[in-house]
């Protein structure tokens, strides 16, 4: 691993350990020539997954880019960072589970969707209203519309 600080690669783990929910591997590590501390995080990955965006371009995929993605849509909601951390390994698994190498930009926006619906309304908005590209109130109303629909659904199915 490289250093951060002077860019050597001999660097030494001084402590390995699982993260609370065994899905990451934090290790602290020490730089031999500088001796500068820095932490990393291992986890697992099935498959090299690559993201084709709507203009036809193939890029990889890039979870750090999923997360600050969700940070801005959950921003100054009450949500812990270790509920995102989840939701985000939960639908990367997803998608890398799903038997394609391939996957759209798209689906993965329906997939966070259908994830950020379950946490936190109002995340859910924010993040529709730049995936869906929101150009007028009116497509605030319809989005605000299907969660008024799921949420009478869910009372009715509570009563019965």
């Amino acid at each position: 691993m490289r250093c951060p600080s002077c860019n050597s690669l001999d660097t030494q783990v001084k402590d390995s350990r699982p993260t609370e929910d065994s899905a990451v591997i934090r290790r602290r590590r020490v730089c031999m020539a500088c001796n500068f501390r820095f932490t990393t995080f291992e986890r697992v990955q099935l498959r090299e997954l690559t993201v084709i965006k709507r203009n036809g371009r193939r890029v990889p995929f890039d979870r750090d880019k999923l997360v600050r993605s969700l940070q801005i849509s959950l921003r100054k909601r009450p949500v812990e960072p270790e509920r995102l951390e989840k939701m985000v390994s939960t639908i990367v698994r997803e998608l890398e589970s799903s038997g394609e190498s391939e996957v759209s930009s798209e689906a993965i926006g329906e997939i966070v969707m259908e994830h950020l619906r379950e946490l936190d309304d109002v995340a859910y908005v924010r993040f529709a209203s730049v995936y869906r590209n929101f150009r007028e109130a009116k497509d605030f109303k319809t989005v605000l519309g299907e969660l008024d629909s799921d949420e009478d659904n869910r009372l009715a199915t509570i009563r019965k």
